[in-house]
């Protein structure tokens, strides 16, 4: 099995898997039959930094994972199939008609959905709503032109929910409209938050 990526959602083998977690809820809403999502950490002892979704908002926990205790991998990337996205139960949401418009298009790049709508997806769990930010992932291991880019923000500008990207580089993370903005970001890293005018720029 690769290495989990930041955003991949993960199924455990069992309910003691999940390490590092003191939340309260957990306990009553987390079973291995609901994924947790890998988070962006510094590594600890080989193991893998996630997050637990709950059912509101504000329920969120950040453990630990043994690779060993990982039993499936679902990446951002295959819940954007088209295929997938028009059987969704789902699929009359706008945040869900948003991403069916990104999937009739060619792009030179390989993108995914994350976040709740992501979530969703995944497991038919409905944490998502009409409402929801359609959240977006788009894997940039090579540098790509700001015009490429500019163009896939235009698009998503005009979906019929609200839209967030956050590119991913060797680097780290940072969110797109903030870089088309400005110029510069806040790179987020492994090793905490970066500002950076170049994501892709590797540090010496």
């Amino acid at each position: 099995m690769n290495t989990p990526r930041p955003h991949d959602l993960l199924w455990l083998s069992e309910s003691n898997a999940l390490e590092g977690i003191s939340e309260e809820w957990v306990a009553s809403q987390w079973r291995p039959a609901l994924p947790v999502v890998v988070r962006r950490d510094v590594e600890h002892e080989g193991r893998i930094p996630v997050g637990v979704r709950g059912m509101r908002r504000d329920q969120r926990a950040a453990g630990w994972v043994n690779a060993a205790k990982i039993k499936r991998v679902v990446s951002p990337e295959s819940l954007a199939a088209r295929e997938l996205l028009v059987k969704s139960p789902f699929v009359s949401m706008p945040p869900v008609q948003g991403a069916i418009q990104l999937a009739l298009r060619e792009w030179p790049w390989v993108w995914g959905i994350t976040g709740s709508v992501g979530y969703a997806l995944a497991t038919e769990v409905p944490v998502m709503h009409a409402e929801s930010d359609l959240d977006l992932l788009i894997r940039c291991p090579e540098r790509v032109e700001r015009e490429a880019l500019l163009e896939w923000q235009q698009v998503i500008s005009q979906l019929l929910c609200r839209a967030d990207t956050q590119i991913e580089t060797p680097q780290g993370a940072f969110a797109l409209a903030e870089w088309l903005r400005d110029g510069r970001v806040l790179l987020k890293t492994g090793n905490g938050p970066q500002l950076v005018s170049d994501p892709w720029m590797q540090k010496g």
